[in-house]
């Protein structure tokens, strides 16, 4: 389980190591163009949801349990940069597998 470290805030975040592999390469694309946007997420336990106002000014880290990079899904991306461009932000999904067997959200 990876953890998402924003802003001020002692609590992580946590998000699953791949999920957060493909969600650190749309949120540092965003940044690096100077974007704001928002990210949201179910809780693990089933007790709500929670979204973020993510800044370039707010420090934000990634710490992963796995030490190496899993295989990305091109198509994974492209989906959370789609909904990073739409008013309601980034909704953080399950990532999908086809019958063809490959992953798609």
């Amino acid at each position: 389980m990876g953890m998402m470290f924003y802003g001020g805030a002692k609590e992580p975040i946590f998000i699953d190591d791949r999920a957060l592999a493909h969600l650190k390469v749309v949120i540092a694309t965003k940044l690096r163009r100077n974007e704001s946007f928002t990210l949201s997420w179910r809780h693990h336990d089933g007790s709500g949801r929670s979204t973020i106002w993510l800044h370039p000014a707010i420090p934000l880290r990634f710490t992963f349990d796995e030490p190496e990079t899993p295989k990305l899904s091109a198509e994974w991306i492209t989906a959370m940069a789609n909904s990073a461009n739409s008013s309601g932000g980034i909704s953080l999904v399950e990532e999908h597998v086809t019958p063809g067997g490959s992953a798609q959200s």
